[in-house]
């Protein structure tokens, strides 16, 4: 079984913009649940390695595997496209299969691109299940049809969607991610290599903002890993891989504050000399949860403030008030902590009187750093169901879906002019001079700013140029 991030991954402007490299988690964990009974498995971090097509073809010709799986986030899905039409060119016989979050709602798309079968939602166990039944009975129409969580073409033609799987309940049942099969010492944040492992502790979110597809994806529950469980993975990668930093890629590690005690308390008892970073609400922060999570390792918190407009904040679905917003980073200024606020500009009712508000309270919240991007229509988002239904949608392009590229208009607002706003919000945040004081003192300005300005002007400049 061979899994991949397309190839030529590395080219992409989603790849320009994040300036990080992290690695595939989902396909890590697919590959430990396959290795676990025996499946000689191999993962292709296409991005990161900087794997083009020819070399593409030429790892999969070296490893002969009967089964091709390829993950498709949007920005990412035309790439994976073009390696389903050559790998079905070059190896007639392999069987491809697409998953990921654009396959999983776009799957006749993904058939309809050279992909035999796709993979809807969580993926270990149906892809277990799923290459278990094709080896024993091959493309049989009649055996697929009984493997949940999957979506076929019959001989007929005609789309077959299988009953959806249950979302995995104990999710200390699975392994630890195939991290083995991963270039451990090539992932990066903004260029610099840093001795950092990436750990899921939990799935799902119950909040549901319109624009964000982790609640669609991974559910609107939450399943939560048991702290010994994260900490078996933390000591692990401690040991394995000298990891020194660990990046939580929970949407919101703090949603329970029982577990963050008992993981901390466990990473104490073990005496595991680490630091932190993770995602958390405003709305489940409190001066003394943040001076804890302060006191013991957490060295940076990433909070979704989104909007600076109240009415904003509820038709997206957010749940938070700009009050919270502001005490809650009172506190982290108090505390002098490191925080990254996240903005959002241009969902569809907005004016540009809203986003210059949201651009003036992120100056007042003034976190260590903020990240502006545009309100992009995923697909499997109620944002996107939203602007297909009023045809907001001015570019399908889905290698544009960055967050930094307009490709969807507002109400009130063309795209050159959310392209412009954005710029505006980067311009004004950063070109303060109490901001770049701060910056210059922390030793932290000329490595990461430059880096933040290139790439995402670039994109500017690009885009600006393809309107005119």
């Amino acid at each position: 079984m061979l899994l991949a991030l397309p190839p030529d991954s590395h080219n992409t402007e989603v790849q320009k913009v994040a300036g990080v490299n992290a690695p595939p988690l989902g396909l890590a964990y697919i590959a430990s649940v396959l290795e676990k009974v025996g499946h000689k498995t191999l993962i292709v971090d296409s991005p990161t390695l900087r794997i083009d097509m020819k070399r593409f073809l030429q790892i999969t010709k070296e490893f002969k595997p009967d089964i091709v799986g390829i993950s498709l986030s949007t920005p990412l899905a035309p790439r994976g496209y073009g390696a389903a039409k050559k790998l079905r060119e070059e190896f007639p016989d392999i069987i491809l299969i697409a998953g990921g979050p654009h396959a999983t709602y776009m799957y006749n798309e993904a058939l309809n691109n050279g992909f035999h079968i796709v993979v809807r939602s969580e993926g270990e166990l149906t892809m277990l299940e799923l290459i278990d039944v094709l080896a024993r009975y091959g493309f049989n129409t009649e055996a697929l049809k009984k493997v949940k969580g999957i979506v076929f073409r019959d001989r007929d033609g005609r789309t077959i969607v299988t009953e959806p799987r249950p979302l995995i309940e104990d999710l200390d049942a699975l392994p630890f991610p195939a991290r083995h099969l991963l270039p451990m010492d090539k992932y990066t944040v903004l260029g610099k290599n840093i001795k950092a492992a990436h750990i899921m502790a939990s799935r799902g979110c119950p909040y549901g903002c319109i624009f964000c597809l982790t609640s669609y994806y991974w559910g609107r529950r939450v399943r939560i890993r048991s702290a010994k469980n994260v900490v078996d993975e933390i000591e692990h990668v401690v040991e394995k891989y000298n990891a020194k930093y660990i990046v939580f890629t929970d949407d919101e590690l703090t949603i329970s504050k029982r577990f963050v005690y008992e993981m901390i308390d466990e990473i104490k008892k073990r005496k595991l000399d680490i630091v932190f970073t993770c995602g958390a609400r405003v709305d489940h922060l409190n001066r003394k949860f943040l001076q804890f999570l302060a006191n013991n390792g957490c060295i940076a918190i990433y909070l979704g403030i989104e909007s600076g407009v109240q009415h904003i904040l509820e038709r997206i679905g957010k749940g938070i008030t700009l009050d919270q917003c502001r005490k809650v980073f009172e506190w982290i200024h108090n505390l002098d902590m490191f925080a990254v606020g996240s903005f959002v500009i241009g969902f569809p009712w907005e004016t540009v009187d809203d986003v210059k508000k949201t651009i003036e309270f992120a100056i007042e919240l003034d976190p260590s750093y903020a990240q502006f991007t545009v309100a992009t229509p995923y697909p499997g988002t109620p944002l996107f169901e939203y602007a297909v239904r009023h045809n907001l949608i001015v570019d399908w392009n889905w290698e544009h879906y960055t967050t930094v590229r307009p490709v969807m208009k507002g109400l009130y607002l063309d795209v050159k002019t959310i392209a412009r706003l954005l710029k505006e919000a980067y311009l004004r945040f950063y070109l303060r001079l109490n901001f770049i004081k701060r910056e210059i003192v922390s030793g932290r300005f000329f490595r990461i700013l430059p880096k933040i300005f290139r790439e995402t002007f670039e994109l500017f400049k690009d885009f600006v140029k393809s309107r005119l």
